[in-house]
């Protein structure tokens, strides 16, 4: 009997144990549970003082909703990614890069795609290109990264999932 009765109570304790990871968000690196609003998914760049909030949002069809990001020198860049899919990053997973100006955007591109993390986290001699970056997620996931500006100019922006930066690519321009 008492033996059926531990079974019983870490039965529950396991369902338990459960019930509240599931109920958890899955919104990667973004714990806050926000959810975006029509007005706020329409919105392209929302400056609130030093610090700039940008929407970049993605889907399944393997594309940014934003191919060009303008911000100001200085400001610190809120980069909100929200995948709208439904796919798995295993199978239509999503991130933004930031490059450092001059890296060519089609080289770190090839070179990502030969990456074979089962995460797709790209090797550091591949990231020392790049200025900022999310990890990758996949549908009906959020991530949020804040960075500095860098100096004035253009940069080029891309999803490194292998494949995907021949259409996921952007300029990210600073004034």
């Amino acid at each position: 009997m008492q033996q059926s009765i531990k079974k019983v109570n870490y039965a529950v304790a396991l369902s338990l144990g459960l019930l509240i990871a599931a109920c958890g968000t899955n919104k990667a690196g973004d714990d806050s549970g926000t959810e975006y609003s029509t007005e706020q998914v329409e919105s392209k760049v929302t400056p609130t003082g030093d610090t700039v909030a940008v929407l970049l949002q993605t889907d399944d069809n393997m594309k940014y909703d934003k191919s060009e990001i303008k911000v100001k020198e200085g400001q610190v860049v809120k980069l909100i990614l929200h995948h709208k899919g439904t796919m798995p990053k295993k199978a239509m997973g999503h991130n933004f890069v930031l490059l450092k100006q001059g890296v060519d955007l089609e080289d770190f591109g090839n070179a990502a795609a030969k990456a074979k993390s089962p995460d797709f986290n790209l090797p550091s001699d591949i990231m020392s290109k790049a200025i900022a970056n999310t990890p990758m997620i996949g549908g009906g996931e959020t991530v949020t990264i804040e960075f500095l500006t860098p100096a004035k100019g253009t940069y080029q922006y891309l999803c490194s999932y292998p494949g995907h930066y021949g259409m996921m690519q952007g300029v990210f321009i600073v004034e």
